[in-house]
């Protein structure tokens, strides 16, 4: 099985946008502290960094 990890958010680091790719091999998904919705929202990239932390 192929998995693909997408990085469409402008500011963090990982995300190339000349070559519409990802540079992270594996992403670690951390949970949202005090969020119990059962929906996506209560998840984020805990591999997430800005541009500027380069």
């Amino acid at each position: 099985m192929k998995q693909e990890i997408n990085c469409n958010v402008k500011s963090c680091r990982y995300n190339n946008q000349e070559n519409q790719m990802c540079s992270l091999q594996a992403i670690l998904v951390s949970p949202v502290q005090g969020k119990n919705t059962q929906n996506p929202d209560e998840s984020m990239c805990a591999s997430y960094q800005t541009q500027k932390n380069q």
